[in-house]
């Protein structure tokens, strides 16, 4: 009768007990790209609003402050809501359907903190501040408009898109690096005597 070495009964059970990802591979990659597309919008989005925030709090033309900030309100009623859950939505996605988790590495926690304020700040302080400037130069005849007083919002408006892009800058940094290890949490999951640790996931989330 034929015989399985030891070490090899061994084997093929601790490769039966590790955990394989929830998603396939041809699943994963799908969710990564979109998650990439989506993240790259969101990015671009926030320079764009960068740029015309810029220009409406230093431009001495009226027309043009008022399509600045016309232009800011088109795109944050059409791009800020779908493009900054998308990228949460595709993250913790990729979070749930690969070995990463959500808590087992410092950086993927970190980035999902981050990740979440840039949300909230986005949906709940952007965007009103935005709808704010655009109903204020709508309403103002075009020589009123170099003295419109609009309460500090015009300089929200050039802030919060650059925290915002601070805030991608330092995910994109985390996902290049993975810096900071595993987390006390990812330890005591990796140090499970019916767990073996397996090889590094070659693929982590990319930054929002």
């Amino acid at each position: 009768m034929l015989t399985t070495a030891p070490s090899d009964d061994r084997t093929a059970r601790r490769t039966a007990r590790r955990p394989a990802p929830v998603m396939s591979p041809p699943v994963r990659k799908t969710v990564l790209t979109l998650h990439v597309v989506i993240s790259v919008g969101w990015l671009g989005l926030d320079l764009g609003l960068l740029c015309l925030g810029i220009t409406a709090l230093t431009t001495g033309d009226p027309e043009m402050l008022r399509a600045s900030y016309l232009a800011m309100d088109v795109f944050g009623d059409v791009l800020i809501v779908p493009l900054s859950l998308g990228a949460l939505l595709t993250g913790v996605l990729l979070c749930l359907g690969t070995p990463w988790g959500f808590l087992r590495y410092r950086w993927v926690l970190i980035k999902l903190v981050t990740t979440l304020a840039a949300v909230a700040a986005s949906v709940l302080a952007l965007r009103p501040h935005i709808e704010t400037a655009a109903t204020a130069v709508s309403k103002t005849l075009p020589a009123e408009l170099l003295s419109l007083d609009l309460d500090g919002v015009d300089r929200v408006l050039v802030v919060a898109p650059s925290v915002a892009l601070a805030l991608y800058v330092l995910n994109t940094a985390l996902s290049v690096f993975k810096p900071f290890g595993r987390t006390a949490y990812g330890r005591r999951r990796a140090a499970r005597p019916d767990r073996v640790a397996g090889p590094r996931p070659a693929t982590a989330p990319p930054s929002p």
